[in-house]
């Protein structure tokens, strides 16, 4: 237990410090992603992302670069903490000796690690980006955004039936029947989260294993690695240096997001469908096919080269500082 604790204030510290320093770039993706109607001019030049943060500074000043990461902040401790004990456990579990250190296995505790967390924390996501999405002159407060996702109502069709007809009866009970208020709103694209979140936890973590040993191979450790600690377990591999760490990391979230980021692109679509549109519910294949027609297949990779800009410092920042927590902490 002491372990577990340990464990997952490490990953907490980790994940807080992580996502702090990437902020700013979070914000833009999201507003790129869901192709908020105010940025969409953004997304089709390199430096539109600079533009874009120029156009949230001058309009609401570093409270706007910032906006969403109150719920960020809310969720990413517990998160963080979460999918490290959850991965340290799922590996234990998976992997009992050196022997099974198949990549495999390592992509399977990582999987399972990152579906864990976000099925414990999915609704503050939902609410991180419905918050990151607005840009009214006006913006709304962490328990007004809360508010309004309950209550939202999502049409399951759009089609408008004329009252008092046999069709309109029947949408009339359809709907009656069909959950349009309340907690189900904040799981809106949860099945799109989880199908996200496998390769993207499940190559985060084996690619991280992959490099580390790579990098402490025999003919490279004396550049690589540090003194193993005197309190540290006598089962952990040797503390990788400084830029070693970071490296492992950063090319850890290079690979990770680039094989989530087209469903991360669907997933954020189907975040705000009740902040869009008509309020009509898309599913999985309906929300890729509509950015599909606007954009093609670079419409699922809209956003992507902030994603690197983000997402690797923030992974490599991520796995630095777990680590050297764990090795402060003698676990």
């Amino acid at each position: 237990m002491t372990y577990i604790i340990r464990s997952g204030f490490a990953g907490g510290i980790a994940g807080c410090v992580a996502k702090t320093s990437v902020a700013p770039l979070d914000r833009v993706r999201i507003l790129f992603q869901t192709s908020n109607p105010q940025f969409t001019k953004y997304t089709k030049s390199w430096v539109g992302f600079a533009q874009a943060l120029r156009d949230i500074y001058g309009r609401d000043g570093m409270k706007g670069i910032f906006r969403g990461h109150s719920a960020t902040l809310l969720k990413i401790y517990p998160y963080a903490a979460i999918n490290f004990v959850a991965h340290e456990q799922y590996r234990a579990l998976i992997i009992c000796s050196k022997s099974q250190e198949t990549w495999i296995r390592r992509f399977s505790a990582g999987a399972s690690a990152g579906v864990t967390s976000v099925f414990l924390l999915y609704p503050l996501d939902i609410i991180r980006v419905r918050l990151a999405f607005e840009t009214k002159s006006r913006t709304s407060s962490l328990v007004e955004i809360c508010r309004r996702i309950y209550h939202e109502q999502l049409l399951s069709n759009s089609a408008p039936v004329v009252s008092g007809s046999t069709s309109g009866v029947i949408k009339d009970v359809a709907l009656a029947a069909t959950p349009r208020t309340g907690v189900i709103n904040f799981y809106r694209g949860f099945s799109m989260t989880i199908l996200g979140m496998v390769p993207y936890a499940g190559m985060s973590f084996m690619t991280h294993d992959v490099v580390g040993d790579l990098l402490r191979q025999p003919s490279v450790q004396k550049y690589t690695i540090l003194a193993q600690p005197a309190n540290a377990p006598s089962d952990k591999p040797a503390p990788l240096r400084a830029w070693a760490e970071l490296t492992s990391g950063g090319v850890s979230g290079a690979v990770s997001q680039t094989v989530s980021y087209p469903l991360e692109v669907i997933r954020r679509r189907m975040q705000v469908g009740g902040a869009v549109g008509d309020g009509h519910r898309l599913g999985i294949g309906e929300t890729a096919g509509v950015i599909f027609k606007e954009r093609g297949i670079s419409g699922f990779f809209v956003g992507l080269y902030i994603g690197y800009v983000k997402v690797v410092p923030m992974v490599a920042i991520s796995f630095y500082t777990y680590e050297r927590m764990k090795s402060f902490l003698g676990i």
